[in-house]
């Protein structure tokens, strides 16, 4: 009678195919595909809640900004706080929302804005009799504008720095806060004109007196 010895070491389950197998290097296809993916993931929440490129296009906010100019917009102040008067914003266009506008917020919910010819007019519960807008960075206004608005929650007022070549609030009406995209947070070109924050300016005015 024959008997065979058994051994004690343990078994190599693996055969050479499948050690070839979990060695394969990946395809350079599914690396691509996972680098998009991942690119994506980062991308997007920044483009959607954070910041957004945005090219100058038009002369409706000279001498503040020029065609051409690039710019940096801050969306993330705007899901924490509320748009301000006096705040350069990026919006869409409320007739026709896939264009992008530029401009300056003049008038922001609670305000009346009046304009009499080329002097504009707040009042609120702050102001009742109104305060005269003081307003250094306007280009060109002519005297040829009489309205006046009242502003509801959620409704803002914005006109370009260069009026005479600009469509806003005089010619369209309020702006709708949903149409708000954000704020002009840095200007990156051209280089000799790099800025934080550029055009801001607190809005300021002269209070208008009611004495006879």
């Amino acid at each position: 009678m024959m008997y065979h010895a058994m051994s004690t070491e343990p078994h190599d389950l693996s055969s050479p195919v499948e050690a070839k197998e979990n060695n394969r290097t990946p395809h350079p296809l599914y690396e691509i595909i996972q680098f998009a993916l991942i690119a994506l993931l980062i991308v997007l929440p920044v483009r959607w809640f954070i910041a957004q490129p945005f090219i100058v296009s038009g002369a409706s906010m000279e001498d503040t900004f020029h065609s051409g100019e690039y710019l940096i917009v801050d969306q993330l102040s705007y899901h924490l706080g509320e748009p301000e008067a006096g705040d350069v914003i990026i919006f869409r266009y409320p007739r026709n929302p896939s264009t992008f506008f530029i401009k300056r917020i003049i008038g922001v919910p609670g305000d009346t804005v009046s304009i009499e010819g080329n002097v504009v007019t707040i009042s609120n519960d702050t102001y009742p009799d109104g305060y005269v807008l003081d307003e250094p960075y306007i280009a060109d206004m002519a005297p040829n504008t009489f309205l006046t608005e009242t502003l509801g929650e959620r409704e803002y007022f914005v006109m370009g720095d260069n009026r005479d070549k600009s469509s806003d609030s005089r010619v369209w009406g309020v702006l709708q806060r949903e149409n708000i995209i954000g704020r002009a947070y840095l200007r990156l070109f051209p280089f000799d004109e790099i800025d934080v924050m550029p055009g801001d300016k607190e809005r300021t005015g002269t209070a208008v007196s009611n004495e006879t």
